[in-house]
């Protein structure tokens, strides 16, 4: 079985400009998630999936580069495009694809959700993190009856998807057009891991984190 791991960079970022490239504990921002998928194991390539070849200066030397087309870098294109895009290219059964914006995702994580999905138990993984609170949502709550507030701790949680990792059967994209599937694990991050630079402000906070 054929696990490839992708992970697509733009270096022309529209909300905090070259982004990627940003420094972040001595590294590119885009190198941490490139070398943490690296230590996973059963990996077969762990790609770097850019327009611009100059990213390979800022990606661990490991990581393969696989240049794609720059249109892929519209700041209207949707990311199915680049996903499909690459799958398109690498031939593969199961992919993991990761984002550059969660930085401090750890490798025993990703390997835990991929171990799921390999076991056959499971068809997809995602990252998430675990919310336990009074939730709402369109003027009503979600998670609990409003005439019967239990303790936190006694709340049904919610998981919110985070950006760090997907990981998917080749089927569930191809045919179902999904990266989630049918079966999902839900692998549960940190609060730190569930960090994802997006803005100014979440690259200043992520600079204090690793202060």
């Amino acid at each position: 079985m054929k696990v490839a791991a992708f992970v697509p960079v733009k270096l022309n970022s529209q909300r905090l400009p070259h982004k990627n490239l940003l420094p972040l504990a001595g590294r590119p921002l885009c190198w941490h998630v490139c070398n943490a998928l690296l230590g996973v194991e059963g990996l077969d390539e762990v790609y770097v999936y850019c327009s611009d070849e100059k990213v390979t200066e800022a990606i661990p030397e490991d990581a393969v580069f696989l240049k794609r087309d720059s249109r892929l870098d519209g700041d209207l294109v949707k990311g199915f495009e680049i996903y499909e895009s690459f799958i398109n290219q690498v031939d593969a059964d199961v992919y993991v694809l990761a984002h550059t914006t969660s930085p401090f995702i750890r490798t025993e994580t990703i390997q835990h959700a991929l171990d799921q999905v390999l076991s056959g138990e499971y068809d997809s993984a995602f990252s998430a993190q675990r919310i336990q609170t009074f939730a709402w949502y369109q003027g009503k709550p979600v998670n609990y009856d409003i005439n019967d507030v239990p303790r936190t701790q006694d709340m049904e949680p919610i998981y919110v998807e985070t950006s760090a990792f997907f990981i998917f059967e080749k089927e569930i994209f191809t045919k179902h057009r999904r990266r989630i599937g049918f079966r999902p694990f839900i692998q549960e991050v940190s609060d730190m891991e569930a960090v994802d630079i997006d803005e100014p402000k979440d690259y200043e906070m992520a600079l204090k984190l690793v202060q």
